[in-house]
């Protein structure tokens, strides 16, 4: 063979390499783009009015994710027609994150735990938020937020509301999920569309079934009622499982449908540059160990009263966990406790 026909056969290699790499950039900067304007996108409906500030193009080539370890917030809340607009919360949650230890700590608080303020009547704990709420909906969820601070004197860094249907739309994205059902479940209310069928043991839920499986506390079709701490095992189950999928989720589609019901679906104050690294980095921030933190609780009609020192070890644990000691400062004379 010529030199000048090798010359040809090695140009035509070294183009075909090119065009292969050049593609494969090419489909890299699309990739990125659309995670970037999808996260975009999802977090200005996320941020709550109060703190939207301008978002800045993410830095090229950053290695590190700097997040500081944190306690937040976290509510869950009905708006399904027929709820007659109510923002009772009805899953609440104190959850706290270590990203160097890459652990994270979830204490559910009962929604019907009774609460003493000073500053307010006492009520149900699902009660505050919706109080906010209507007293100025534009700064609820920082109000709130300080609410449960100063009244546990815990330094919550941030809340995070989320309407129910985000739990729904994503585990259908996930493909369902295995729950072991820990007991029979019938209730129907026409007022607001429940109706939960479920069958005590092992299977594949779809996301209205596992939404049902959370929410699930009374009958009226002959099954047994179940307990807030029944309820809030369920809740952390159900929690710890979709954090393991989305960890291993992959592909451009995929994430892209997770941040559009992320930014349908949730409220928070968090800034939008941290709530931007941190939608870009989760794989690198899922934490990879889960503690449930379980308070026993007593029920007296019409309020939950939870075990004392168990509050304060929790409350603890949480803390400590976020790097803040501050069992010297909790205010546990404002919870409804027994000893």
């Amino acid at each position: 063979m010529s030199n000048k026909r090798k010359w040809t056969t090695t140009r035509k290699i070294l183009t075909s390499i090119g065009l292969v790499l050049g593609a494969a950039i090419i489909g890299i900067g699309v990739y990125a783009g659309y995670l970037y304007k999808k996260t975009d996108d999802a977090i200005q409906r996320m941020a709550a009015p109060v703190t939207i500030q301008p978002t800045a193009a993410p830095e090229e080539k950053k290695e590190t994710v700097s997040v500081e370890p944190m306690i937040f917030l976290l509510a869950g809340v009905d708006s399904r027609d027929g709820g007659g607009g109510v923002m009772n919360t009805d899953v609440l949650m104190l959850v706290s994150f270590n990203p160097d230890t890459k652990s994270t700590s979830f204490l559910s608080l009962p929604r019907d735990l009774l609460l003493k303020p000073k500053s307010l009547p006492s009520r149900k704990a699902n009660y505050y938020y919706a109080y906010h709420y209507i007293k100025d909906k534009t700064e609820a969820i920082p109000n709130t937020k300080e609410f449960f601070s100063n009244l546990l004197g815990l330094p919550i860094e941030h809340m995070v509301v989320v309407n129910f249907d985000v739990l729904q739309k994503t585990v259908d994205l996930l493909g369902g999920l295995t729950i072991d059902v820990d007991m029979d479940m019938k209730y129907t209310d026409t007022a607001d569309g429940t109706h939960i069928d479920l069958k005590k043991g092992l299977q594949k839920l779809d996301g209205k079934q596992v939404l049902d499986f959370v929410r699930y506390r009374k009958s009226n079709q002959g099954t047994a009622e179940s307990s807030d701490f029944q309820r809030n095992d369920r809740q952390q189950q159900v929690i710890k499982q979709i954090l393991d999928k989305l960890g291993n989720f992959q592909g451009v589609s995929q994430w892209g449908n997770v941040l559009d019901i992320i930014g349908e679906n949730v409220k928070t104050d968090i800034p939008q540059a941290d709530l931007q690294q941190w939608l870009f980095n989760f794989p690198k921030l899922k934490p990879e160990h889960i503690n449930s933190l379980h308070v026993e609780s007593l029920w007296k009609s019409p309020y939950v009263y939870v075990n004392k020192e168990d509050l304060k070890q929790a409350l603890t644990t949480l803390s400590t966990e976020a790097g803040v000691s501050s069992e010297s400062s909790l205010h546990l004379e404002n919870v409804g406790t027994v000893d």
